[in-house]
């Protein structure tokens, strides 16, 4: 009997054209095929305020209830001013709280992320992580994958047509699955 692992993702880019979220769907398309995949939309999040830990909106609610509902999270982040987007720190913000209700605690994670750009997300990822290790989610190491955006390398519908592109995303995504069932085998969820 084969396991199948029930992946979040999140796409840091707000914006309608965004490379990483080629890179997002590429990934799902070349992941090995025990990973399903459900995105965690950020974008109608208000902006956090510890003033609403005593009542969260609905958007906060069905946030931290997206998160509830998978085994794993997937960040797919572009850099912003060698940093995180704001609107991906909001979500995490708001998934992280009320004190003591951290949604992150103890789940497999793993970061990636694309740009046009030399140094592909390399600071952005290492704000996350960050973060991440703040709220205690079980973070893959390694492979880190700092993507330059070739939108040559990518198809439709996460089609990626350049072999030693698909390569890379593909060893990535299996180093992920197999650490989603390391960490579940000690701390299921």
């Amino acid at each position: 009997m084969t396991t199948t692992y029930r992946v979040g993702y999140f796409v840091g880019s707000l914006s309608s054209t965004s490379i990483n979220r080629v890179l997002s769907q590429a990934l799902i398309r070349v992941a090995p095929d025990d990973l399903e995949f459900v995105e965690i939309p950020i974008g109608t999040l208000p902006l956090y305020s510890p003033d609403y830990d005593a009542d969260y909106p609905p958007e906060g609610r069905a946030l931290k209830e997206a998160i509830a509902g998978v085994q794993a999270v997937l960040f797919v982040t572009p850099e912003y001013n060698r940093s995180i987007p704001g609107a991906l720190k909001n979500a995490i913000d708001w998934a992280s709280r009320p004190w003591g209700q951290n949604s992150f605690d103890h789940i497999p994670a793993a970061v990636i992320g694309t740009t046009p750009g030399q140094i592909g997300t390399a600071l952005a990822q290492q704000s996350l992580r960050g973060v991440l290790s703040f709220c205690n989610a079980r973070q893959m190491t390694a492979p880190e994958a700092y993507i330059r955006f070739n939108p040559d390398a990518y198809g439709e519908d996460g089609e990626v047509t350049d072999e030693a592109t698909r390569q890379v995303l593909a060893a990535f995504m299996q180093e992920f699955r197999d650490h989603i069932a390391r960490v579940l085998t000690v701390l299921p969820r």
